[in-house]
This record gives C-alpha cells, structure tokens and sequence, in this order.
C-alpha cells in the first residue's frame, strides 16, 4: 500500500488451489487521508501472493491496483468521496429536452471536435481565466436574438476550446452566415440556440461534474440520446 490511504482490514489466509478452476478469494479495505478541506490524494494498493507446493521454492506474484482519487476538493461537495478518475465519464444530453443543443453537438462532433470518444474525450478546466478565454474568443461578438444564446462546443469548461487555439466554425440553421463551416480537431463550434436550452446545459453540467467529483484535467465525453 503506498500514498493518501491507509489499511482499515485485510483478510486473504491460506488456501488449497482446489478444486481445478476454482476461486480463492479474499479482500482488504483502506481509508482516505485525503479529507481535509481542500484536499486531493491517490492510494495504491498491491497484493502479494505466495505459492507453495511442496519442497520447491516459494513464488511470490506482485499484483498493484493504482486506480482511485479522493478528494474533498469537489465544489458542491463538502464531503470525501473517491472515484476512478482516468475512466471519461459520459456528460449526455437529451435532445427530447434541449433538441437544439444536441443538434449542435452531433454537428460540430461530426466536424472532427472532440469529445464523442474514448480515445478523444475533452478535459475538464477549473481556471476562470480558461473558461473565460473559452466564452469570449467563441461568443464574445454574437449577435443580439430575443430568446437566442450562443453555444459553444467544446464546451467552455473544457480544455479542449478556443484557448487551446484553432478557429471558429458554424452550420447552416445556426443563425450565424458569417461564421463558415470547418473540419478538424482544433478550434470551436458556435450555433445561436434557445436560451433557455443553453441554461439548461449549464445546469446539466455542473450536475456532472459535482456528481462525478470530476476536477480539473479529467477526462470525460461528451454523448446525446433521444
């Protein structure tokens, strides 16, 4: 066991490898250190396994687990929690309540941004300065719609956006014929979509996030459904 944790239990006693392709079980458990305000840590564990049979020499196999986070860093959360933090949690959002916002995303995800997949998931940002970069460079001069709002994807709470560079790009329906269509990983997305729909999206979001103790530099997806 090594970092923020420490060993509550462990139970794993000898044990005959019999019957053939039978399970031998056993189990452990470990508490955070990470728990003061603020705090962040990660805990590796490992088993060692030893084998004897008979008069040969003694095998021992190393098996680590060097999965887990904890935190009590996550805003909304003023509790210690633990996650898998590499694995890209799915953000989703459901075009039977923002059609508009998820047309978008299936749009610019079929321009080439990131965010659909495992292998391109987008990266979370907690730095004002990023997010605010992320907004102004795709939105700052939008036009004034009643009822409208810019969308931007990737999303501004994102690594993935204008401030990592790349240009704009738009669709037809999108409200914005000055802005011209684009392919490729790099850059952002707008689309002047229902205000009310973008407002929704910002509340999906931080709902993920907190629910997902996600903090900056994770990965996640970005997916839709009906």
């Amino acid at each position: 066991m090594s970092g923020d944790c420490t060993r509550e239990s462990a139970s794993f006693p000898a044990k005959p490898l019999k019957p053939l392709n039978s399970w031998r079980l056993g189990e452990s458990f470990f508490n955070t250190t990470a728990t003061a305000a603020g705090a962040e840590g990660t805990c590796a564990t490992y088993w060692y396994l030893t084998f004897t049979n008979g008069t040969y020499p003694n095998v021992v196999a190393k098996y680590e687990i060097n999965e887990f986070r904890c935190d009590n860093n996550t805003g909304g959360r003023p509790t210690v929690g633990c996650v898998v933090w590499w694995y890209a949690s799915a953000l989703t959002y459901s075009k039977a309540v923002t059609p508009n916002l998820v047309r978008h995303v299936k749009l610019a995800q079929a321009s080439g941004l990131p965010g659909a997949t495992f292998d391109a998931p987008l990266r979370r940002t907690t730095n004002p300065l990023v997010i605010a970069a992320n907004r102004d460079r795709a939105c700052d001069d939008a036009p004034s719609i009643q009822d409208m709002s810019c969308d931007e994807y990737p999303i501004a709470t994102s690594k993935n956006g204008l401030s990592a560079g790349g240009t704009r790009r738009s669709f037809d329906g999108c409200s914005l014929p000055d802005i011209p269509s684009g392919t490729g990983a790099k850059g952002a997305s707008i689309c002047m979509i229902p205000a009310l729909e973008n407002s929704s999206q910002g509340g999906s979001n931080t709902q993920f996030f907190r629910a997902e103790r996600m903090l900056g530099e994770d990965p996640f997806r970005v997916l839709t459904s009906n």
